[in-house]
């Protein structure tokens, strides 16, 4: 089974986090996850976080440490997700290659649809909460 390296970032800001809402034509749609994408060959991880971030939110990010390791298998492959805590370098986001954002608190996040690696990644994050 084929395997796909992903990166997310983790961003907190005034104890809400950042999710974001993917577009109505993309793989599992309107489903909610943390910014981020599929890490092309040759890229580093902080390369290709900073330039996901970008491409869906029109923002710089600082990327920091890894902070949460899931590997979900789908049907027809399996998604390794390296989550990463990370800061954005400006307040003004821009919905690029995303339907919607928002920010949340960890107690909110149950009333949001998340992909299934996003759900399992969240869940690891708060049970060692």
């Amino acid at each position: 089974m084929k395997t796909i390296r992903v990166v997310a970032a983790l961003v907190e800001r005034r104890g809400r986090y950042l999710i974001t809402q993917r577009r109505e034509n993309a793989v599992l749609p309107l489903l909610w996850d943390f910014p981020g994408g599929r890490v092309e060959e040759g890229e580093t991880d902080e390369a290709a976080l900073a330039r996901e971030v970008d491409e869906r939110l029109g923002v710089a990010v600082e990327v920091g440490q890894l902070i949460s390791f899931v590997n979900h298998p789908y049907e027809k492959y399996a998604v390794d997700l390296y989550l990463y805590e990370c800061r954005l370098l400006s307040d003004q986001l821009h919905c690029r290659a995303v339907k919607d954002y928002a920010w949340v608190t960890s107690k909110e996040m149950e009333s949001y649809s998340f992909t299934p690696v996003d759900e399992a990644s969240m869940s690891k994050l708060l049970d060692e909460g």
